[in-house]
């Protein structure tokens, strides 16, 4: 044993997130008793964040491949081609457990991350989104969680000077304990122009970029591979500290070497710090790799083998260089102000070794560190079946419009202004569709294309109904990318669950991604990228399934783009996409009547693309003057949006004979979206629906400073739009709950 070293214990193995049987297999691939810091190795790299231990075996299922795809999953991030020689760099991933722990550090740090995923591929940042989910309003916590993650998301966003465009923000009690925070990033690079991690040549350098190294972040990755207790608190030493001024430094520096045909292989230092980035390039590239401590820069003194090989602190990279350019390199870091340090080197050994103060600290085989994690087949039951429940036998509590002004001011269906204000959301001055729509849409470059951006789940059918949720998210992201104009091209997955060693959410995770891969090859909408999360859970409670989608389209012309406002008087409006008044796990049943229950409504995957097909090509044509998906609330809900957005009202029709009022208005029936066509349009519109055999009602006209509804009355729009505006801002205010 290494002097100054911990002694090996039980006790110390299971600190270490390793199991008794995990532990005997390092011993069998070793031969010996691993040293302190190799223990720390083993915990990093087969922990389940970094491993994928209970989740590979069913990742495997999912479709990423298309023509278009130039990186599919198991990068830094994923790279699609759009044309032009031009390349999308995209990816979604969790920062769950620090930012419950510590929001504002735990916010900033998972946006530094991401963002890093993308530039270490050699695309520039172009946007961010992001999926929030908190617990219920009135727990104690709430409101200075969503106010430190907010902050936190806006400040490293904002400093680092790349727009957030988009995202989503829910609210539920299974999430008090242990919210979500999903980050996305989208990048632009020269399809032909993409770096990799792979390391290659035997004696080539390995170069320290970026930041010093401190003791923050140490055993982050350990942290969010487990479920949380009592003590979470306790865990505050494991959160990363972010600084997006040194992160907006290391993207120049390293775009700069890039182009100055300097790097061979490139990894973000994320989970696991050095450790993972060091063998995942070696292993990548079938090499060993050897390093020297005493070379990395440090922040604090005395910092051990240990420490530095876990620690995560923030805006570092690692990098394999050519020989010949290292000077060049070096020149450009230093100008930027950055560390640039050799830290070691390339071998053939397949060996991975670690040496600090003259001692060999760690002595592993590389491959192994990495190829021989333990991987599980966890046991895992299906989610029973719900019961389908028919609206007559739903009895309304509240009128129509009633019912529609309390959900619009719900805190799910509420305006998200006082959220997506904190962002710089037109930096960079591309942002053509700023959040509020159905997706964003940022110019790339200097045009004439666009792309479509958007984050989607809606957790509530995935508890109700894995499969069906799987199918239903990804389609949703389909259909926000389809209403804007956009031709969808893939997605980035973030899959958080709660334990997997529960097999009723073993089956929730296997159920949804079925459903994912069946709705992702159905829709030619292939994985590129993503995320799990696992032990999203405290004391045994865990979240609502929530594997939130990130899909990613494109537009020919940006400037074609369609949005959800009405935009004059006197349109006609169409309902695109059969309705049944499907009301099991809607909004409607949950916030309007108190209860959550029933199956949640089925997505008919071949509807969806006939559907959004056909909206798609409206838009296009500029038949559609205003278009918007239908989801959370339903088709008097979206509606109301559409109006919203507008100020300009609508007078409709009666629910159509055999539906009762409420289901017509609040039903969640999948494949549908509201447009609308100017009068000199419709004939040639229905003419076309009627041909391709796309179901279609045709439900008002716009105009007028209110919603009627033939029957039912009317409601102002000014009411609705103060319902729908205040209750963020009045319950951050401390004046609602």
């Amino acid at each position: 044993m290494i002097s100054n070293e911990p002694k090996i214990t039980p006790d110390l193995v299971a600190a270490h997130g390793l199991t008794p049987d995990e532990y005997q297999r390092i011993l069998d691939l070793i031969g010996r008793e691993p040293t302190f810091t190799e223990l720390g190795i083993f915990s990093a790299m087969w922990n389940e964040h970094c491993s994928y231990k209970s989740s590979r075996k069913h990742l495997r299922g999912l479709p990423t491949k298309a023509p278009w795809v130039i990186q599919g999953p198991g990068e830094n991030a994923g790279v699609i081609d759009i044309g032009d020689g031009q390349a999308v760099v995209f990816k979604m991933e969790s920062h769950n457990h620090p930012s419950y722990i510590e929001p504002y550090q735990g916010a900033t740090t998972g946006v530094g991350g991401i963002l890093r995923d993308v530039f270490t591929m050699g695309a520039r940042p172009i946007a961010c989104l992001n999926a929030l989910s908190f617990g219920d309003p009135g727990h104690p916590k709430t409101r200075h969680l969503v106010s430190g993650v907010v902050a936190g998301v806006g400040g490293y966003g904002n400093s680092f000077g790349v727009p957030t465009v988009g995202g989503q923000t829910r609210f539920h009690t299974r999430y008090d304990g242990n919210i979500l925070v999903n980050a996305m990033a989208v990048g632009l690079a020269q399809a032909d122009k993409i770096f990799y991690a792979a390391a290659s040549g035997v004696n080539m350098p390995i170069v320290y970029l970026g930041s010093k190294t401190g003791r923050d972040g140490i055993h982050g990755a350990t942290m969010a591979s487990a479920e949380f207790d009592d003590a979470s608190e306790e865990k505050r030493p494991t959160v990363q500290v972010g600084d997006p001024f040194a992160e907006k430094l290391l993207l120049e520096a390293c775009l700069e070497i890039m182009a100055k045909g300097c790097v061979v292989a490139i990894q973000d230092m994320g989970a696991a710090g050095l450790t993972c980035s060091a063998v995942e390039m070696g292993a990548k590239g079938d090499l060993g790799v050897d390093l020297d401590l005493n070379a990395v820069p440090t922040r604090e003194v005395g910092m051990s083998a240990y420490e530095m090989m876990l620690s995560e602190s923030q805006e570092r990279m690692l990098m394999v260089l050519k020989p010949e350019k290292e000077a060049e390199a070096e020149a450009i870091f230093r100008k930027w102000g950055l560390d640039f340090a050799v830290v070691g080197h390339t071998t053939s050994s397949c060996r991975f070794v670690v040496k600090h103060g003259g001692d060999v600290m760690a002595d592993l085989p590389i491959k192994e560190l990495g190829d021989e994690a333990p991987l599980y087949d966890r046991p895992w039951v299906e989610s029973p079946k719900l019961p389908v429940l028919h609206a007559r036998g739903i009895k309304p509590p509240l009128s129509t419009l009633e019912a529609l002004h309390k959900l619009i001011g719900s805190p799910d269906l509420c305006s998200k202004r006082w959220v997506w204000e904190q962002y710089d959301h037109v930096i960079l001055g591309n942002t053509v569709q700023r959040p509020g729509g159905d997706a964003a849409v940022v110019r790339v470059e200097d045009g004439p294309k666009g792309l479509a951006l958007t984050v989607d789940v809606t957790p509530r059918y995935c508890e109700a109904d894995p499969f069906e949720g799987g199918k239903q998210a990804v389609a949703e992201a389909w259909r926000n990318i389809t209403a804007v104009g956009g031709r969808p091209l893939a997605i980035t997955d973030n899959l958080n669950f709660g334990n997997p060693e529960r097999p009723e959410i073993m089956g929730q995770f296997v159920g949804c991604l079925r459903g994912i891969s069946e709705a992702c090859t159905a829709l030619d909408f292939p994985v590129v990228s993503g995320n799990v999360s696992l032990y999203n859970e405290t004391n045994g409670r865990g979240i609502l399934p929530t594997p939130s989608i990130g899909g990613v389209g494109v537009l020919p012309d940006f400037t074609k783009s369609a949005t959800l406002a009405f935009k004059a008087a006197g349109e006609v409006i169409l309902l695109i996409g059969d309705s049944h008044g499907w009301l099991g796990q809607s909004m409607y049943l949950r916030d309007v009547c108190g209860r959550e229950e029933g199956a949640p409504p089925p997505v008919d995957l071949d509807s969806e693309k006939r559907n959004g097909d056909v909206v798609r090509g409206m838009i296009h044509s500029g038949t559609a003057s205003a278009v918007h998906d239908i989801s959370d609330g339903g088709l008097l809900v979206a509606l109301a949006e559409m109006a919203m957005a507008s100020h300009i009202g609508a007078v409709l029709d009666r629910a159509p004979e055999g539906f009762v009022p409420h289901g017509w208005w609040f039903g969640e029936d999948q494949a549908r979206y509201i447009v609308t066509v100017p009068g000199s349009e419709l004939l040639g519109v229905l003419t076309k629906l009627k041909a391709v055999e796309v179901p279609f009602t045709q439900i008002g006209v716009t105009g007028g400073g209110e919603l009627v509804i033939d029957g039912e009355g009317c409601i102002a729009l000014e009411r609705l739009e103060h319902a729908f505006e205040s209750w963020l801002p009045d319950y951050m205010a401390g004046k609602a709950s």
